[in-house]
């Protein structure tokens, strides 16, 4: 049974990325330490009552299709209706649509605790959050007055159409079209693949966010537009009207995530209206789209970053509850006369399990430290070296944290769920103990929202060179105070995590110095190769200093949470952040052994 971690949560925020300092300082509102914990316990009896139920009915009974329509499993419209009824798909909306305006680092602490209970649920809410987000900065006043306030609310969900078969990540090569008409309205032509609950039975309609390209357009990303298209047109009134050419042609089988529907959409196919066409909306400028539909990618990245960390959370849980429970061999200092021993006694079943522990709390403290600096930059709070405005310093930073919080723990997550499978041993891989699940639910996170590979060429060409790589030295300095605070306190139980952390920030500097130099001097090739390391060296860089953070505002004097806190902190630092030695060496000397090789010569089977 899955229990929301809603005290390491909250302590998390509060001590770890430093939600109570921004409260005190009242740079998040209204919000409370009281108020935080009060939602966070709601949050966390919804998710195991209401929400944890339909993880399984929904693995084993996908959505299904039919002529167009897509029925959800059995329960999913009854649950999603009581969670908007309860509020929490209003959880940060703005305040003037009927939304609670509270902070993003808030609502993606909600997400985790949606994504452990049911990923795939939470990817639906996950969806109309990040339309939300963009129709409240780029859309006219018009369209926010006719579909925020319903889409906040949770009455419509929202979706994202970026891809298309002949396209992939390759946003430039995109070919659905837009074309004008005279009452300033548009009509859209064209396919799109793997979206999102696309098309479904729980909401009265359907708002999708859809790149396109007009006719006369620039060609490439410059040339890309967004639009807003609902499932049904909506009237002046607000009240629903006549269906639009919106048409889902089939949903995929998948892998995991099941019982959420990724549709095929077809735009201006002819199935419903008067004449041939989608209607949309403009959002934004026309040729400027893909910086609006960026609003809603950083936010889904980082929201995607929390599924990982969701899903590991779950198989957490049950791993650790199994090794509890099962008795199997004798460990080391088990009597020689006595029972079996419960597998979690045997080092290598610890050794695994702080492992899995670690990698879970690091990813959530870099996803909630990327939210908070996007909360601190809404709020203008000065940056640590500033008096004046720090909106600069907080966008940068929240730019930086986006694709680690995105790949590294989407990574971790996929790898938290195979060694849980490996907790389990041989019953892992029988489906009714539901250790499968996770993994082959985990295993798309990686991919989509720009694979990771992709999300390591950003932080790398986009991230690593902002301020003429002012940001990432500006960050790795706070990680090294951390470092240091963790070597100064002198505590047995912190064993070398200072050490370790100041280690991993020294190759993390090193690296990042190496391949701005790199590209400076038009060597692209050879830091491209050094991406994907660089990033992973990044997160269990970020990782390891958090978890210092977190051990060294623990007293294991105070109660076992705590104990086991700086017992992670300690396996993390001295037994994963050597890694970090290894990954710089790859990134400096690695990259010629990839360009060696012909791309051909890769392609063969001979």
């Amino acid at each position: 049974m899955y229990r929301a971690p809603v005290a390491e949560i909250a302590f998390t925020l509060k001590h770890v990325i430093g939600l109570s300092p921004a409260i005190e300082a009242g740079h998040l509102g209204e919000l409370s330490g009281d108020l935080l914990d009060a939602i966070l316990e709601e949050a966390g009896r919804f998710a195991s009552d209401e929400i944890a139920p339909l993880n399984k009915i929904g693995d084993q009974r996908a959505s299904t299709y039919d002529d167009g329509g897509v029925t959800l499993p059995e329960g999913w419209a009854k649950t999603y209706s009581a969670w908007c009824e309860a509020g929490w798909n209003a959880l940060s909306g703005p305040e003037e649509f009927g939304g609670q305006d509270l902070p993003v680092s808030l609502a993606v602490a909600a997400f985790d605790i949606w994504n452990s209970a049911c990923a795939a649920f939470a990817l639906g809410p996950t969806l109309t959050v990040g339309a939300v987000e963009a129709l409240k900065l780029h859309a006219t006043e018009e369209i926010k007055k006719r579909y925020l306030a319903k889409l906040v609310s949770g009455e419509w969900t929202g979706t994202m159409n970026l891809t298309e078969p002949q396209a992939g990540s390759d946003l430039g090569a995109l070919r659905c079209r837009a074309e004008r008409r005279d009452d300033g309205t548009y009509r859209l032509f064209g396919q799109k693949i793997f979206i999102t609950y696309g098309e479904h039975d729980m909401a009265g309609n359907i708002v999708h966010t859809v790149l396109a390209r007009l006719p006369d357009a620039p060609a490439g990303t410059k040339g890309i537009s967004l639009f807003l298209v609902p499932k049904y047109l909506v009237n002046e009134d607000g009240s629903l009207g006549a269906r639009n050419d919106v048409f889902c042609a089939g949903i995929e089988h998948k892998l995991g995530i099941n019982a959420s529907p990724t549709c095929t959409m077809l735009y201006g196919d002819g199935h419903y209206g008067d004449e041939p066409g989608a209607v949309g909306y403009l959002i934004g400028e026309e040729n400027r789209g893909l910086a609006c539909m960026f609003t809603m990618m950083n936010n889904a990245r980082l929201m995607v970053g929390i599924q990982g960390v969701g899903v590991a959370e779950r198989a957490l849980q049950e791993a650790a509850a199994y090794a509890l429970e099962r008795r199997q061999g004798k460990a080391p200092h088990a009597p020689k006369d006595g029972e079996m021993s419960p597998i979690v006694e045997h080092p290598d079943i610890r050794r695994t399990l702080l492992a899995m522990r670690g990698l879970t709390q690091a990813s959530r403290a870099i996803c909630y430290a990327c939210a908070h600096a996007i909360d601190l930059a809404e709020a203008g709070a000065p940056g640590p070296e500033t008096n004046g405005d720090g909106r600069r310093f907080w966008n940068e930073r929240a730019s930086l944290l986006t694709p680690i919080a995105k790949a590294f723990s989407t990574d971790c997550g996929v790898d938290v769920a195979s060694m849980g499978i490996q907790v389990y041993g041989g019953m892992g891989y029988i489906e009714e103990t539901g250790a499968a699940q996770h993994l082959r639910d985990a295993r798309i996170f990686p991919i989509y929202e720009g694979t990771n590979g992709i999300q390591a060429i950003d932080l790398l060409t986009r991230k690593l060179p902002q301020s003429d790589g002012a940001c990432v030295r500006a960050y790795l300095e706070e990680l090294a105070a951390i470092a240091e605070a963790a070597r100064a306190s002198n505590r047995d139980e912190m064993g070398k995590i200072g050490e370790r952390v100041a280690a991993s920030i020294a190759h993390c500097r090193a690296a990042s110095e190496y391949l701005l130099e790199e590209m400076a001097e038009g060597r692209m090739e050879g830091a491209l190769c050094g991406a994907t390391p660089y990033l992973r060296l990044f997160g269990l860089t970020a990782g390891g200093a958090y978890l210092a953070q977190g051990a060294i505002s623990s007293d294991p004097t105070e109660s076992e949470a705590d104990r086991l806190r700086i017992a992670t902190a300690r396996s993390f630092c001295e037994r994963l952040c050597p890694q970090t030695e290894a990954l710089l060496a790859e990134i400096k000397e690695g990259g010629q052994s990839v360009l060696q090789v012909p791309a051909e010569t890769l392609a063969s089977f001979q």
